[in-house]
């Protein structure tokens, strides 16, 4: 009777077979790992802030209270979302174009009705505190009947603030892929390096003195 041999392969052969197919598959996952991990994801801040402005965050963290006690401050600051609007005269501006001063970024409509009660209040704080190192930068995002966020600041009495505006809707947009506006309104504290140190969502009194203490840490006096 003829004896049927089965050809097996040598189990060390196998053993560098598996070895080989884990290295690659380890190769690959590296790959990816590195690609996602140098290129800046949609919606994502690229780059990191200096060390001073975690510092920064630490001491306004404990004046997250009364009246800005919705107050969010970051743990890790990144820079801010680019943003592209308008001023009062139609030019284009960017937060970029800000540096150098601290920002409280406040989003707004004339059709939310929290939005409108606050005007005043962010009106108020640029009269008290807005100067060369310090601005309300208040920016509405009405997209349809243009004439009434400039009817309504007028009927509320804003003085101090400039006129911002974008009515392509993009800068409500931006926050909101990056998770930074989920309504309105929105207000962001922005460093004078251009890094986000805070978030308020909804309306705040921004008049108030606790308020004012978180400016004046924001500035910086």
């Amino acid at each position: 009777m003829e004896t049927v041999r089965t050809t097996q392969e040598p189990a060390p052969n196998r053993r560098r077979l598996v070895v080989t197919g884990l290295a690659a598959i380890l190769a690959v996952g590296l790959g990816v790992g590195v690609l996602y991990g140098t290129a800046a994801l949609p919606g994502k801040e690229a780059g990191a802030c200096p060390a001073a402005t975690a510092q920064l965050a630490a001491r306004l963290a404990p004046l997250a209270q009364g009246e800005v006690a919705a107050l969010s401050v970051a743990r890790s600051p990144r820079p801010a979302v680019p943003l592209v609007f308008r001023d009062g005269a139609g030019s284009p501006k960017t937060l970029a174009d800000f540096r150098g001063r601290a920002v409280l970024l406040n989003l707004w409509a004339t059709w939310c009705g929290p939005c409108r009660a606050e005007m005043p209040a962010l009106d108020r704080l640029q009269a008290k505190r807005g100067d060369a190192n310090f601005e309300v930068v208040s920016i509405n995002v009405d997209t349809a009947r243009l004439d009434r966020p400039k009817a309504f600041l007028d009927e509320v009495g804003v003085k101090s603030l400039t006129r911002y505006a974008d009515p392509s809707g993009d800068t409500f947009e931006a926050l909101r892929i990056a998770g930074k506006a989920l309504g309105l309104p929105t207000s962001l504290l922005i460093g004078k390096d251009g890094c986000e140190l805070g978030i308020v969502a909804g309306p705040a009194k921004w008049d108030s003195d606790d308020a004012i203490r978180v400016v004046d840490a924001l500035k910086g006096t």
